[in-house]
């Protein structure tokens, strides 16, 4: 469906994790469907960028520095966003922390930053989406959590509690009608992300991806803020609880 069958005028969204790839397509995106739009990452200078793209749509723009792992933090930007935007209409929890690696490090930086930055955020928006006549959650998991994985385990096994975590949670606010959803991403490349990186440094890893995907190329993020748009929009006014897998055909082949 394309961008202009949508309309958010009104909307007040926050995207965590909304500097780069991902983050910066969905903000973005409800920024040029009449949003205003509030967005936190660590990186200043990614972060300022993106807040003067947004800018030029005319909306309400409201962009703050805050590490995704520290709770007080989350706390803060929450407050202050939604004091920036009058209150919070969509809740778009996407930051990651790649913890690929298998050692404590890799596991709690995913468990801190993919994990609980979206309960904590949730928890924080929770009074302010509860006044919303349209509200909604959307979380950023990926489908490396519908499959075992020989490297990364940490990332998948974090990505799979957040997808069951959005199922419970849709359940327990479905009686405040807000709606919860999550979105599951094959791999999608852009510039200085991941599959970039590989593409320069471990070619044949990206290559061997690349052959797994039906469609015959990589995910674009802009993919991925289409899908956001539609869940939090009256369209998926019936949709809670699940997980949209955005992927090509990617998952199909194991």
């Amino acid at each position: 469906m394309p961008e202009g069958a949508f309309d958010f005028t009104g909307y007040r969204v926050l995207v965590a994790g909304g500097s780069k790839g991902i983050g910066r397509s969905i903000a973005l995106a409800f920024a040029e469907t009449g949003a205003t739009v509030s967005i936190c990452a660590r990186g200043a200078q990614a972060l300022q960028a993106t807040r003067g793209e947004l800018s030029a749509f005319g909306h309400a723009v409201h962009a703050a520095s805050c590490d995704l792992a520290d709770a007080q933090a989350i706390a803060t930007y929450i407050e202050d966003a939604a004091q920036a935007l009058g209150g919070i209409d969509v809740l778009v929890n996407n930051a990651s922390g790649y913890g690929f690696s298998d050692d404590d490090e890799g596991w709690m930086r995913g468990f801190e930053v993919d994990l609980m930055a979206a309960v904590r955020a949730s928890r924080a928006a929770l009074p302010h989406l509860a006044a919303s006549p349209h509200a909604s959650i959307l979380h950023t998991s990926s489908i490396a959590a519908f499959h075992p994985r020989r490297h990364g385990a940490p990332y998948a096994a974090v990505k799979a509690a957040l997808s069951q975590y959005t199922t419970s949670q849709a359940l327990a606010l479905a009686e405040q009608r807000i709606r919860v959803n999550a979105i599951a991403p094959g791999s999608i490349e852009f510039a200085d992300g991941l599959w970039d990186r590989r593409r320069r440094e471990e070619p044949t890893l990206y290559q061997a991806t690349l052959a797994k995907i039906p469609f015959g190329r990589y995910g674009r993020p802009e993919e991925i803020a289409h899908a956001a748009l539609f869940l939090a929009s009256p369209y998926a006014g019936w949709i809670t609880g699940q997980t949209l897998c955005v992927d090509g055909g990617q998952g199909l082949t194991g």
